[in-house]
Formats: structure tokens, sequence, C-alpha cells
């Protein structure tokens, strides 16, 4: 489908404005619930966004380098799909401009409420109702609320001794300072994570030097990132069933992952093998490889790809330091055993407060109940998509619904196309609120976390070929409250059918019309 470009349309809700549905996010999440209404025939919806323009994460992140480690094709939605990505691996700003087309073109562009930052959601139980305030005072009500805030936007800095003494600039990666030339300067990166491997091979040849500093080193696997020809462009636009057929190959290949991630870890040893392989490749010093060499098994924390980081690091203006940063001073930062290194900008790539997908609003909901009470052991939802007590309240990259190995567009088109069906059950008025039942809930997170045992981001002790990890995946309780623990088609597959016995009140009778038509076929609703 041909796509024409348009920039960000604007618009603002007014308060006092009552909505069927409140979409909380412009990014990949919101835009995909706001179009698959549209296309039912729902009006009655605004998108709430924080910022001035749509795109979420892809329109925070705007480093130098910054692109997706998903190939293209598959790293898009399933019904707008594009045979025009000019790489293997797009960059930012034509993810940005994807979005922007999709949003247009299924005329989503102009119903979102720019600069609307909602601060608190509170149910109101009389009137079935939502009550928003938004920071700058405007107050909205809404019988729906879907949070598709995301997983990954709230930058995390670490709490460094004397960092506010620094006489140069101090940024976080997603905040990135385009006023700031660094070209000649003395240059640290905190971190070597995913940004961090993005910007670094980016920046090194424009500095003076580069010193970065590195609590864990990460697995790098190469990327094979390539431009997609023009020819191979038409090809894909023109030849019936070909664009399908790329995305398809694309998408098991990297399903096919799972096995080595939930089922069988000692699997992994093959990535490891190759990511060891290509380090030697391309880093002659041992000491320097030594430093980099990970002793975690490969898929514990996110994998990353990268053709030019390993190489980046063996340039005679860059620096690795593995020493912990004490401190930071006006002029350096201090390492290990008091080392200074002088710098005079600071990037920190230090991630981000990961999956929370309330994005830090205060949500109040029956009785008076607070998400943040409820979640103080760890984030927990049905299906990652509701939450018991908090009656229509729906989530889009909720509590275990992340992926370690394939494109979060498919997990959030399979979640909008389960809480359809949901509101359907509400416009027919088979429910008054879709609440979950707490029971179902409960018993739906247990089944998740007994999975997680076999992963390998459980850690084992004893094990010749599990060694101890600990990522952001998992939280201090040692509860993994991101990741989905199995094949992504067996997620989609458990959302297929929404089964209205799973919510309160129960139907009158199990032999009624309503249970037969909304229950699940067989146990996929049910499989965890």
């Amino acid at each position: 489908m041909a796509i024409t470009a348009t920039a960000p349309s604007q618009g603002r809700l007014e308060t006092g404005a009552d909505l069927g549905v409140a979409i909380l996010g412009a990014g990949f999440g919101g835009i995909c619930m706001a179009i698959r209404l549209l296309q039912e025939g729902r009006e009655d919806f605004t998108i709430l966004e924080k910022a001035s323009d749509l795109g979420g994460t892809w329109r925070d992140n705007t480093y130098p380098g910054c692109g997706c480690d998903i190939p293209s094709h598959l790293y898009s939605f399933s019904f707008a799909q594009n045979p025009h990505w000019t790489r293997t691996y797009a960059r930012q700003p034509e993810i940005l401009a994807y979005l922007r087309r999709v949003a247009a073109t299924y005329d989503v562009a102009g119903r979102i409420s720019y600069d609307t930052a909602v601060t608190s959601l509170e149910w109101d139980d009389a009137e079935s109702r939502w009550q928003l305030q938004a920071a700058d005072g405007r107050r909205f009500t809404a019988r729906v609320v879907v949070l598709a805030v995301g997983g990954i936007h709230v930058p995390k800095l670490p709490p460094l001794a004397g960092l506010e003494s620094f006489a140069g600039p101090a940024f976080h990666s997603a905040r990135w300072r385009h006023d700031v030339d660094l070209s000649g300067k003395l240059v640290a990166v905190i971190g070597t994570g995913a940004s961090a491997i993005q910007i670094i091979p980016e920046i090194a040849p424009q500095v003076e030097q580069l010193t970065v500093y590195q609590r864990s080193p990460p697995w790098v696997l190469p990327r094979n990132d390539a431009e997609i020809s023009p020819l191979a462009r038409q090809a894909l636009d023109w030849v019936p069933g070909l664009l399908w057929l790329r995305r398809a190959w694309q998408y098991w290949k990297r399903e096919a992952i799972t096995l080595g991630l939930v089922y069988k870890p000692k699997l992994m040893g093959w990535g490891q093998k190759a990511s060891a392989v290509y380090k030697e490749q391309e880093i002659a010093d041992p000491d320097l490889r030594l430093k980099l060499n990970p002793f975690y098994t490969l898929g514990c924390k996110r994998m990353l790809i990268s053709d030019n980081f390993y190489a980046t690091m063996t340039r005679p203006n860059v620096e690795l330091v593995t020493d912990p940063v004490r401190a930071v001073r006006p002029q350096g930062i201090v390492a290990g055993e008091g080392v200074e290194r002088p710098c005079d900008v600071i990037v920190f790539a230090t991630g981000f407060n990961t999956f929370n997908p309330t994005a830090g609003i205060s949500i109040q909901g029956r009785e008076g109940r607070r998400l943040a009470g409820d979640w103080a052991e760890g984030q927990e939802a049905f299906r990652g998509v509701t939450v018991a007590g908090y009656p229509n309240l729906f989530m889009l990259m909720g509590p275990n619904s992340g992926l370690g190995h394939n494109s979060i567009v498919f997990m959030i088109e399979a979640q909008v196309h389960y809480v359809r069906q949901c509101l359907r059950w509400l416009e027919r008025g088979q429910l008054k609120a879709v609440e979950v039942r707490p029971e179902v809930q409960r018993a739906w997170n247990e089944r998740l976390q007994e999975r997680f045992r076999r992963t390998v981001w459980q850690d084992k002790p004893g094990s010749p070929w599990q060694l101890p990890c600990k990522s952001w995946y998992v939280n201090d309780q040692g509860r993994n409250t991101a990741l989905w623990p199995g094949f992504s088609a067996a997620y989609w597959l458990a959302m297929r059918r929404a089964d209205i016995r799973d919510y309160l009140p129960p139907p009158a009778t199990t032999g009624s019309p309503m249970a037969s038509t909304e229950r699940s076929s067989g146990d996929d609703s049910r499989a965890a």
C-alpha cells in the first residue's frame, strides 16, 4: 500500500470532554488501537499524547545511529506493510516517517490531542467512568482507558555523586542535545547497552577522545545491515505475496530463537560461539577481548547486534573502562580506585525505567485501591492487558508481554485484537464494566512464573552451562515481569478469543447464549 508523508496534525482536547475511549500515547500501540477502532466504525475516542508530535520512542530517541534491531519488514503493522524500506534495519527517521504516514492514511493524525500529559486516573464506580487529570489542569472523563504509553521511554540516570558539579553538558541518550558539537571534544559514554553500541561507532570519528564506561559487557552479534536496492523494493511492491513471504521468513527465523531462550538454554551456545568468533575477527588485542567478554548465557540480557561496535573499540582514540564510576567532578569522571579521566561532555546510555506501563501516572481503581500499591512487589496483569480491581482499563505492552527475540509490534496487534473483543461486551450490554477476576489473574501469573524456571532468564546455581545473570527483565523479588515466556505465536493464539468467564460478573448461567458465543475454543485462551 502506498502511503504519503504528512506533518503531524495539531489537536487539543478541551477540559470537560467525555470520551468513549481515551487512548494514552501516540506511538505504535496508540496508533494501532485507534486504527482498529475506526475500522469498526467507532469514532468516540481520542489519543492523548504528552508530547507535541506522535511517534513515542521513535520521536524521543534521535541520537546518532539510532535504529531498530528488528528487521524493517517485520517491525511494521501487518495491515500497513511497507515495501519501500531502504535498509534491512530501519533507522529512526524512517520509522518515524512510517508512523506519520500510517496515521495520516488511516485518518488518525487528526484525532490526537497533543501536549496532553495525563498525570492521574481515578475510577468513578457510580458513573462507571474514569476521571482523567492532565498536567495543565484539564480534566476529562472516559468510559474506557487504554494505556499505550510503552515500556521503554522513561530515562534512567545513575545517582552519581557530584554530577551537579560537572561543568560541561551531560545528557541521556533519549534526550540527545543536538546543539552540542562533539567535534574535537573529550566525551564520556556511560553504558554499553543497546543505545550505546549504536552511538559509540557514530561519534568516535568526530571526537578527540572517547571514554566508554562499561558495567557489564554485552553479547554482540553481526547486524548484517544493508541497503535494500531500488530494484528489490520495486519487486516487493509489485510481486504479489513477495512482501508477505519476506516478512514471514523474518518472523519465523527470529521465532526459532525461542527454543534456546525458553526451552533449552544450552542451545544459546551456538550464538555465543558466533559472537566469540566475530569478536576475535574484529579485535586483535586479547586484553580488550577479555574486557568485552560476557560471563553469562546469551539471551539472559538483551541480545545486541552491530556491524561496527567491536571495530570502533579498537580505535586509538577510544578507551574502555571497566572500573565502576565512583563520582563526577567539574572536569572529569572518577572511576575505580580514584583515577580521574578528563571529559568535556557526558552521554548517559544507561537505559530506562523499563516496562512500566503506567509511565508514572497515578492510577486509582475500585474502592480506592492504587496500582502503585498493588504492584509494590512486581507488576502483574492478565495476559498483559487487564488488572483486577481496575475496570475498563486496558494496557498495551503491559506486564509479561515484552519479547527478547521478536517484534513487539506483533504483540501489540494481538493485544489490540483482544481489547476490541472486550469492548464489544460493553457495547452489547453484556458487562457494565470489564474487570478481570482476581483468581484468574493470579492463576495466569503463577503459570507464567513457573514457566520462567527453565528459561535462560532464570539463574540456575551450579549449572555448568548457565551462569548467574541479573537483568532488568527480573525485579528485586526475582520475578520476571517484563517478558513473555514462550513463542510469540503462542501469545497470538492465546489472544485470539477473549473469554467473558474470565471477567466480573460471570455469566448468569454456564449454558447461556452469551457464555457459548464468547468463550474460547480449546485451551488457547488459557494457555500461559
